[in-house]
């Protein structure tokens, strides 16, 4: 084997190996990765169940149902609406009519199964992804402070 042979092996070896180790990092970085999705955009482009991600926007008002540490609320972005079932202890500030995200996945129902219930800190704050969705939607209502 020639030295320019042996070379191009070596080059052509040590590209496919990066290229493998760079797929699986890839690959494990997609896995953990958790995307946001308001209701709208659920109706629009479904994610298939078992699938982890965040929901956000209002607790619909009339929606919230505690049974014990089971709760039952709807999530809206005033467009749209999907259910949601939660076992644990929600936050202080969870109340209907106020910011949400929800972290989980749809069951087979077609019900949202939080793991995660995150509610707004203060009166004044809704997070990012639920305004932002609620502007698109037109039901975006400016406040003093807002920009």
């Amino acid at each position: 084997m020639t030295r320019k042979r042996r070379r191009l092996v070596v080059v052509l070896l040590s590209v496919g190996i990066l290229g493998l180790a760079a797929a699986l990092v890839l690959n494990a970085f997609e896995d953990s990765l958790v995307f946001f999705h308001s209701p709208s955009d659920l109706v629009e482009k479904p994610v298939p169940p078992g699938r982890t991600f965040r929901l956000g926007g209002l607790v619909e008002e009339g929606s919230y149902v505690k049974q014990g540490v089971d709760i039952s609320f709807n999530v809206t972005d005033l467009a749209e609406s999907i259910p949601v079932k939660y076992r644990g202890l929600v936050p202080d500030l969870f109340r209907e009519g106020q910011g949400v995200v929800a972290e989980g996945q749809f069951d087979e129902n077609g019900t949202f199964v939080a793991s995660n219930v995150l509610a707004k800190h203060d009166e004044n704050y809704m997070p990012p992804e639920v305004a932002e969705s609620l502007k698109e939607a037109g039901h975006w209502q400016e406040q003093a402070g807002d920009e």
